[in-house]
């Protein structure tokens, strides 16, 4: 086998690690470093620091100032971006396979490098305003965010990733770079690429730079473990349609049950094929959108639903959900259906595997969840492992009735949605 193929990781002296997914078959290279780190690892007060931090390592450093940090990549013909999530910051570039090298000292320079100017914080601070004021204004978005609230209620998770206009607003300088340095730390650290890259070259270059960032003392502190109750919350507000997303808990990233779960959610709402889609949009037309959910973290999950539909059939929407989940309780899954999901989820994972971008976000994935990478021949062997009666059994663990959870954002009377859901709870149940 070719030196540039295939899977390699090291960690350096300082705890930083660095993995990379080799395919000299690529024109391109996807580059990427990742922070555990998120909303999640943040206090009440200074919610949102962790995606101020992300909107700041933008702004300039000694080497380059923003403009010059937009021209250079540009330039290149090359992607560079970031975001933040309630576990994880993420900041990666894209480029052909020749300008590798220049696209990591671009990164490199940015994530050790920024010099927070006080006038860029405050300039950043009315854009990360603005951003907040967008997301409210599209309530396909927002429902989600009112939606963790909701379901991770008095849980670190339940905080908004953008933060609050009170928190925004009272983060200092001083606060931003403290944050960073507690939790920016080298054991946090893990630069990942996938495409046309040699890793002992790449670990050349990589050792060189980030050999600079001390460790420390300082350890993230476990993700409280997330009981799931049942709660219900209606954000009264004049729209065309009412936006609302139901669900219950779900699993953890690392659960043994996950691929049950992967193909659970595939059969109930992800896709065109799915239960939802075909009963709600294509059979009786009660809404334009309509998917299902996974979402798994360190120690909690929880799989949800989300609807957008006419004020008038919200209960009825939300009555044929609540079927699906107890025709997934109380009946096995076909072998048909079985095959057709797992064959959704295969041939999704193996196109995944031509685009560098997926394959990076996919070896970082596995860096961070497992602490290794898991072959594509693991992953579709563990979902064929599936069966319809594994999928009976996390249905019947899930869908309860204590644990269902509902967000709504629309033009829809408070006590018609509170009766309706605690309904919905006994019927969950029955």
């Amino acid at each position: 086998m070719s030196k540039f193929m295939g899977y390699n990781k090291t960690v350096l002296d300082n705890g930083v690690t660095v993995v990379t997914d080799s395919d000299e078959r690529f024109y391109s290279v996807a580059l990427g470093i990742w922070v555990k780190c998120g909303s999640a690892d943040e206090e009440p007060e200074n919610n949102g620091v962790s995606h101020f931090i992300e909107h700041m390592l933008f702004k300039g450093t000694e080497k380059r100032n923003c403009a010059d940090i937009a021209m250079e990549i540009d330039s290149l013909g090359g992607i560079l971006n970031a975001y933040t999530t309630r576990e994880t910051t993420c900041y990666y570039t894209k480029v052909r396979k020749e300008h590798v090298y220049i696209a990591l000292d671009l990164l490199s320079d940015i994530f050790i490098n920024s010099l927070f100017h006080s006038n860029e914080i405050e300039r950043e601070r009315h854009v990360i305003l603005q951003e907040l004021s967008a997301e409210e204004d599209t309530p396909d978005d927002y429902i989600h965010d009112l939606f963790s609230e909701t379901f991770w209620k008095n849980s670190p998770l339940a905080r908004p990733v953008i933060g609050s206009v009170k928190s925004i607003s009272s983060i200092t300088r001083e606060s931003l770079l403290n944050f960073m340095k507690d939790n920016y730390t080298p054991d946090r650290i893990i630069i990942a690429a996938a495409g046309n890259i040699d890793h002992f070259s790449l670990l050349k270059k990589v050792s060189n730079i980030f050999c600079s960032i001390d460790t420390t003392d300082n350890k993230r502190k476990d993700h409280a473990l997330h009981n799931a109750s049942s709660n219900v919350m209606l954000i009264k507000k004049s729209l065309e349609q009412v936006h609302f997303c139901l669900g219950t808990h779900g699993i953890p990233s690392n659960h043994n049950k996950r691929h049950s779960a992967y193909i659970l959610n595939t059969v109930l709402g992800s896709g065109m094929s799915s239960r939802l889609f075909q009963k709600i949009r294509e059979k009786e037309g009660l809404a334009y959108s309509i998917y299902s959910f996974l979402t798994s973290y360190e120690n909690s999950g929880l799989l949800g639903v989300y609807v957008g539909t006419a004020p008038e059939n919200v209960i009825k929407v939300c009555r044929m959900i609540v079927q699906e989940f107890k025709r997934l309780k109380s009946y096995p899954l076909p072998a048909s259906d079985l095959q057709m999901a797992k064959g959704q989820l295969e041939g999704n994972i193996v196109l995944g595997l031509e685009c560098s971008e997926s394959r990076l976000e996919r070896l970082a994935s596995n860096e961070m969840h497992f602490g290794r990478n898991i072959p594509i021949e693991e992953v579709i062997e563990n979902i064929e492992s599936v069966s319809s009666q594994d999928i009976l059994d996390l249905s019947n663990e899930l869908f309860k009735g204590e644990t269902l959870n509902m967000s709504v954002l629309g033009d829809i009377k408070k006590g018609d949605i509170k009766s309706e859901f605690y309904k919905l709870m006994e019927a969950m149940n029955s």
